[in-house]
């Protein structure tokens, strides 16, 4: 058996290294694909290093552009390889450009797909996610939800239920596996000056809110409202496209705000465990906060990881100014009691488990 793992973004590196981890523990012949969908270095190419990973075997360096460009390039060149290659079975994981075009290139060619972290819905289609994350189910033959209810959501669109494995989510995995590196390698709060449970921590990337002038204005001016309240630090790792729209909308970052260079995995997985609050748009934080009992705020009108709402982790508050700083005093004022809902940390054995089982 041959296993391919395509992947192209600080989260999917993440997310799947539980998988690759048990894949090598069970002497599994796998390789893998690097689209390098992220254009800085710094957000994705240290974690193989941090996180102990094989390095790819393939790197495509297809960097940043138009929806249509970086999903054609990938699909190009991914096609090219996986003729070269024969594998019995491509993995992706989650909603990116790299994972529609890795499910399309093999589904096309014949080859198996299995996509990881299947069934979320946001139902939202202006979201590039959206789109992404339902053509790669529909494409796929083995569907690994991490929850009851993305099982549920793929059976209602009309996937069989047997191509549909409830496995939990390899994030899960991957916070147990490497907190305790986190621990023993990162110096960040010492670095920072920052004391547990003293600080804020937010970021904020997605199109949808920079790439909006009056939703990044609203970002900012909640930001802004919180560190009065509050009077704590706040600790704003800038992404290279929000740092581009502030310059190109002439905003500025309030005062009290500190705003420092993206960081590695180990880094950042203890600066989100020691915060008092974390605000942001990214779907793979709202599941970290909540499996670490961090409170947590979602700065989208939407959200594909509703289970966290279900248990109490994360409140929706978009980005008007007032909802932000009324979200933040409620979820302030209640209990870090919630379940994790999101699996017991054993989601990337499983995945190896059912592949070995489905491929004879």
């Amino acid at each position: 058996m041959k296993v391919f793992i395509i992947l192209g973004t600080r989260p999917e590196i993440i997310k799947m290294s539980p998988v690759i981890r048990a894949c090598e523990k069970n002497k599994v012949n796998f390789a893998i694909l690097h689209t390098n969908q992220h254009y800085s270095q710094n957000l994705d190419k240290i974690f193989f290093k941090e996180l102990n990973l094989p390095q790819p075997k393939y790197n495509l360096n297809v960097g940043s552009g138009t929806h249509a460009e970086q999903t054609a390039k990938i699909l190009v060149n991914i096609e090219k390889i996986l003729l070269k290659e024969k594998p019995d079975i491509v993995l992706v994981q989650g909603d990116t450009n790299t994972v529609l075009a890795g499910a399309l290139a093999a589904a096309k060619i014949h080859i198996k797909v299995g996509h990881i972290e299947a069934g979320l819905r946001s139902y939202f289609r202006e979201m590039p996610e959206e789109i992404n994350r339902i053509l790669a189910d529909h494409c796929s033959d083995l569907l690994f939800a991490p929850t009851k209810k993305a099982k549920e959501i793929l059976l209602k669109e009309g996937i069989s239920n047997k191509n549909i494995f409830v496995t939990g989510n390899t994030i899960v995995d991957a916070v147990f596996q490497n907190m305790k590196l986190a621990e023993q390698k990162s110096k960040i709060l010492k670095e920072l000056n920052l004391q547990k449970n003293q600080y804020f921590l937010i970021t904020a990337h997605r199109a949808e809110n920079v790439d909006n002038q009056e939703r990044l204005k609203g970002i900012l001016k909640g930001i802004e409202m919180i560190n009065k309240e509050f009077s704590l630090p706040i600790i704003y790792p800038i992404h290279p496209r929000t740092r581009k729209m502030l310059k190109e909308f002439k905003l500025s970052i309030p005062k009290n705000i500190k705003l420092i260079e993206p960081l590695g995995y180990l880094d950042f997985l203890l600066l989100q465990k020691n915060a008092k609050l974390i605000l942001t748009d990214s779907g793979g934080i709202q599941e970290e906060a909540c499996i670490m009992k961090v409170p947590c705020i979602t700065l989208r009108d939407n959200t594909e990881r509703p289970e966290t709402l279900i248990v109490k982790s994360n409140i929706l508050a978009g980005t008007n100014p007032e909802k932000i700083l009324k979200s933040a005093k409620k979820i302030l004022n209640s209990k870090r009691q919630w379940k994790n809902p999101f699996g017991d940390g054993l989601a990337g054995e499983k995945i190896v488990e059912i592949i070995k089982k489905s491929i004879k």
